[in-house]
């Protein structure tokens, strides 16, 4: 009786262990595979600027890994925080993401009032690139230096155009005003573009301008360059020196790219896009392509890039304040 218990037991357990083995691998097989539909990467500015052509060159590239279209989608307005805060009210499932640029981190401290919170409405994936800006003065203004600028600004007032109030071209302006003590004159614009007809026209003397608009009317002799942002030259303007070498010691300020997801978004979805993005990144192809308009490709882990964005929102706030921009 007791073998005849024992051996009905072991029959029991192993049909057990067999109904419970497939009921998992069903509900595996039931689960889709990511992504099993087009992605949405949502880009906070108009279609043509620095970002959106970073962008989209990304996600033509990324979509062809994960064997999915992924559509650009420009929400534009508000400094970005119309993008920042659609994407941080999506549905947590590796759809829709964001290709954020610093305005993330300066916008916590320019904006009284945000619907979304910068590190704890989003789940960043990767670092994807970074650039320094190019200063830039009218040939007409006496200055063949940053140093002889800023003596130029100490006696008289310069106007400086941005693309607009609390950008990262204002605040680049903001920042050299700040350490030296020239005398900047802010004149705001809608768009980088609008900055570079003015400064070509003498309307305002000088600029921090995207490398990619700036390079061409340098080397065509319509403006004259006297550094670049970045804690190293770039290879985009190699014989330029950075605002550091040039003599303000400790400046560096450049625009970075970085994909991120509402949070929430699965852990293994986030690896996976990072994975993929890694992979892109890498590529010759759109590397020579980035590095022709001034774009360093960078990538890094999740990890990595949560840690950035908790440090850039620190110290981009700390040259908001120190620069006194706000926007209401």
């Amino acid at each position: 009786m007791a073998f005849y218990m024992q051996q009905t037991r072991r029959t029991w357990l192993a049909a057990f262990s067999a109904l419970t083995l497939a009921l998992g691998l069903s509900a595996h097989a039931q689960q889709p595979r990511y992504p099993d539909k087009p992605l949405k990467l949502v880009v906070p500015f108009s279609a043509g600027g620095a970002t959106d052509v970073v962008a989209r060159a990304v996600a033509e590239k990324l979509g062809t890994r994960l064997g999915q279209n992924m559509v650009v989608e420009n929400r534009v307005g508000a400094g970005g925080n119309i993008a920042y805060e659609h994407v941080a009210k999506s549905p947590a499932d590796g759809y829709t993401l964001l290709f954020a640029s610093t305005g993330l981190a300066t916008n916590a401290t320019l904006y009284k009032k945000l619907n979304y919170d910068a590190l704890k409405d989003f789940a960043p994936i990767s670092l994807v690139a970074r650039s320094p800006h190019v200063l830039v003065v009218h040939p007409s203004v006496p200055a063949n230096s940053v140093l002889e600028l800023i003596a130029l600004g100490k006696k008289q007032p310069l106007s400086f155009g941005s693309s607009g109030n609390g950008t990262i071209l204002h605040l680049a302006g903001e920042m050299m005003k700040t350490m030296t003590g020239a005398q900047l004159q802010h004149v705001p614009y809608r768009g980088g573009t609008q900055v570079l007809t003015d400064l070509m026209a003498g309307t305002v003397q000088l600029a921090f301008l995207d490398m990619s608009i700036a390079t061409p009317q340098i080397h065509a002799g319509k403006l004259r360059a006297l550094a670049t942002t970045g804690k190293e030259r770039t290879p985009k303007l190699p014989d330029l020196p950075t605002m550091n070498e040039a003599g303000i010691l400790g400046y560096a300020i450049d625009v970075w790219f970085g994909m991120l997801a509402p949070a929430g978004t699965p852990q293994p979805v986030v690896e996976r896009l990072n994975k993929e993005l890694q992979q892109v990144l890498v590529e010759p192809e759109i590397k020579q392509r980035m590095r022709d308009i001034g774009q360093e490709l960078q990538a890094s882990s999740s990890q990595d890039f949560s840690r950035f964005v908790r440090t850039e929102l620190q110290r981009m706030g700390d040259i908001v304040r120190a620069s006194n921009a706000t926007i209401d």
